[in-house]
């Protein structure tokens, strides 16, 4: 299974929150810079994250975003299950737009149903503490060359 775009932007997101200081503002243009993304996806991210209840969004111009909870709060299956759109591994997932004319005798949606389950069992075991453990690490990279958006 591979997360969308959104949900590994959002995860990113967290984990640069997480790795500052108490209370500073980050802005997005700055978080944009470090991670070559463009400005109006992560705004939009930022916004999904603040109405999660995730971030804190200051207007204004001294205004930023900072984590609305500790790192300790943030699970990361939790995070995943609010911005992921769609966890249908297979056609069959989704009784609505189903197609497939084996599906009353096959056990594959039983299996990776048990397996997404499993997916999410493990997920719901980690914060956001958890993955930036190693914030030192971050901080580095985060202060290296800015990615540059235009080879991307």
């Amino acid at each position: 299974m591979q997360l969308t775009t959104y949900t590994d932007y959002s995860l990113r997101l967290l984990i640069f929150l997480g790795t500052q200081p108490e209370g500073k503002l980050s802005s997005i243009k700055e978080i944009s810079n470090i991670y070559g993304i463009s400005n109006n996806h992560l705004s939009k991210i930022v916004y999904e994250l603040a109405q999660l209840g995730l971030i804190k969004t200051i207007r204004g111009r001294n205004g930023g975003i900072k984590l609305a909870k500790s790192p300790r709060e943030i699970n990361i299956g939790w995070v995943i299950r609010q911005t992921e759109d769609n966890l249908d591994l297979v056609e069959c997932f989704n009784k609505e737009h189903n197609r497939c004319i084996i599906t009353s005798a096959c056990g594959l949606k039983h299996v990776l149903k048990e397996a997404l389950q499993a997916y999410f069992q493990i997920l719901y075991t980690y914060t956001l503490e958890d993955v930036i453990v190693n914030s030192g690490s971050f901080k580095t990279l985060f202060h290296s060359e800015p990615i540059d958006k235009t080879n991307s």
